[in-house]
């Protein structure tokens, strides 16, 4: 089974926010071996609470940050957070209305999983390079 690891080129250099996005790889990490292990029912709903509400943390705590050092691109990052979490919303209605199944892991492991890891090697990079250089 593929876990998500952190890389050199997920590492931003800013403590806090790599020490929350490894937060957020361990709990799809913990989602996907639950699953292997044929637990993945009783995992998918506090995994999903879960990244709901650390996305909101996260994403303030980013965003604080690019406002503190004038980031010159903060709307446009801004909204790429917010498409983000009305994909983990959809994820939750869809969990709702059918409940666990293997569909609705594949598009935790794809809509968020793959999403950050994206997120992080194209956007948040740059972020950490800018406050770098503001300090």
């Amino acid at each position: 089974m593929l876990m998500y690891q952190i890389t050199k080129d997920l590492e931003t250099g800013n403590t806090m926010i790599d020490t929350q996005h490894k937060e957020l790889f361990n709990a799809i990490n913990n989602l996907l071996e639950a699953c292997s292990k044929g637990k993945g029912r009783e995992q998918i709903q506090s995994t999903i609470t879960f990244l709901a509400d650390y996305t909101n943390k996260h994403f303030g705590d980013e965003e604080a940050l690019q406002r503190k050092y004038n980031y010159p691109d903060y709307i446009k990052h801004k909204q790429y957070h917010e498409g983000f979490k009305m994909a983990v919303k959809a994820i939750n209605e869809e969990f709702q209305k059918q409940g666990a199944t293997i569909a609705l892991v594949g598009k935790i492991n794809t809509n968020v999983g793959n999403w950050l890891v994206n997120h992080i090697k194209r956007e948040d990079v740059k972020v950490a390079a800018h406050i770098r250089s503001m300090q």
